[in-house]
């Protein structure tokens, strides 16, 4: 055994230490489910790495009964996840779209122009600052890896390479670069020290600047049994109100929300500060009152959770194996994080999927951590001929299977795995 190994199996358990709520420090003492072991989510493999040792966290989630909000413990350090990261955003078509639909809708409603300053946090490779160039709008991006953000620069995308918080919002400040507008879209799940964010945001807006924040709603994640979406890159996830309880701990004040069908069901927050002239949308309190009737003020709600993971599992292995047993063959479509949680948690290898394939070069050639399946080119798809293609980024399903939509030649159907397992025939659908 080598050293690395034996000092993991001497490390004390967490089980029994005491855990605080990063957000408003109170004992976290509920659990919303506990998907067992299971390596960092986009740490794939290459060939040489397969027979090395590979680290396993838990992904036991956690409930806060006095802010609510929903939170894993940092096992893995942001530094680790995101230093160099292999998700590409502009990957997806439809995120495209949806990042360009937002800022023409953006500009004009907070009548951003030539003077203004639009900073997003963890901008990626540009996907969507790029859409304000035409605009006429001066935008920066902030993104802590730097392989993606070079991709943003050769976009003509403005990047700085660091981490954002309330260090580097003093320093921007210190340069006279405060910003009309703050953009942060699938980034707050992903900070591991909210409070600091949250005050980097408040010290870099303008006296009557906006933030909008875009995150996957978890009123819909466990309504619609989304447990893949749980990694250890997503530090925690939200209900409105804890957005509201987040915004007032720092002087921000929730001013509007949108529902959004990305990522199975997401929210879009607008923030200002407190003493600003926006007033608040009707919808704050709507949306407020109805997560309370939904019970998201009650642990028992969050309690019953489990059950449905765990259901979840077994319908899914069960299909597998009826098929399987056969002789069909099976392979997936796309290599993302929500879908190595759904592997590893059901312990799905090769012995169910031969292969699976993505869009992202980066993974060719790579395989899933933990079940160390092998990631093709999307051309592999058509070499195989597959009875079944298992659809890992499910948020997708219609952009996939309006691409792949000629595996009908080959009588190969489509299956989803949440909220329950489903097949879908493309003979049956529109093109």
């Amino acid at each position: 055994m080598n050293v690395q190994a034996a000092e993991i199996l001497r490390a004390p358990s967490t089980a029994h230490r005491i855990v605080s709520c990063r957000l408003c420090g109170s004992r976290l003492q509920h659990t919303l489910v506990d998907l067992g072991m299971s390596p960092p989510c986009e740490s794939f493999l290459r060939a040489d790495q397969l027979d090395q040792l590979e680290l396993y966290y838990p992904l036991n989630v956690l409930v806060c009964d006095s802010c609510y909000l929903v939170q894993l413990k940092e096992y893995v350090s942001a530094e680790t996840i995101f230093s160099e990261y292999a998700y590409f955003s502009s990957f997806s078509t439809s995120w495209v779209a949806h990042a360009k639909a937002y800022c023409e809708q953006v500009t004009k409603r907070l009548g951003l122009g030539g003077q203004s300053f639009v900073v997003e946090l963890a901008s990626n490779d540009g996907y969507l600052l790029q859409h304000f160039l035409p605009l006429g709008v001066p935008v920066l991006g902030v993104e802590p890896a730097a392989n993606v953000a070079h991709a943003a620069v050769e976009k003509g995308v403005p990047t700085r390479v660091d981490f954002f918080g309330a260090r580097l919002a003093n320093q921007m400040v210190a340069e006279g670069r405060r910003a009309d507008l703050i953009i942060g879209n699938n980034v707050l799940a992903q900070v591991p020290d909210l409070n600091d964010f949250v005050a980097g945001m408040k010290i870099l807006l303008k006296p009557d600047g906006v933030i909008t924040l875009e995150f996957p709603h978890i009123e819909r994640l466990m309504a619609e049994n989304q447990f893949d979406t749980i990694y250890h890159e997503h530090f925690s996830y939200f209900s409105l109100l804890t957005i509201d309880l987040m915004a007032a701990r720092h002087g921000l004040r929730l001013i509007d929300v949108e529902e959004l069908p990305t990522h199975g069901g997401s929210l879009r927050v607008y923030l200002a500060h407190e003493d600003s002239r926006w007033t608040v949308d009707d919808r704050v309190a709507e949306l407020l009152d109805r997560e309370k009737r939904h019970g998201l003020t009650e642990m028992s709600t969050y309690a019953s959770f489990g059950y449905k993971a765990r259901r979840a599992k077994r319908d899914l292995l069960a299909f597998l194996i009826s098929a399987k047993n056969e002789g069909k063959r099976i392979c997936g479509y796309g290599a993302p994080g929500k879908g190595n949680t759904l592997l590893n948690y059901c312990a799905i290898g090769t012995d169910f999927l031969d292969f699976t394939v993505d869009r992202n070069p980066y993974k060719h050639g790579r395989f899933t951590p933990g079940m160390h399946i092998p990631i093709k080119p999307i051309e592999a798809i058509d070499q195989a001929k597959p009875d079944y293609i298992l659809i890992l980024p499910w948020n997708l399903k219609d952009e996939i299977m309006r691409q792949m939509h000629h595996v009908v030649a080959w009588n190969a159907r489509f299956v989803v795995a949440i909220p329950f397992v489903t097949v879908i025939d493309p003979s049956e659908l529109r093109k």
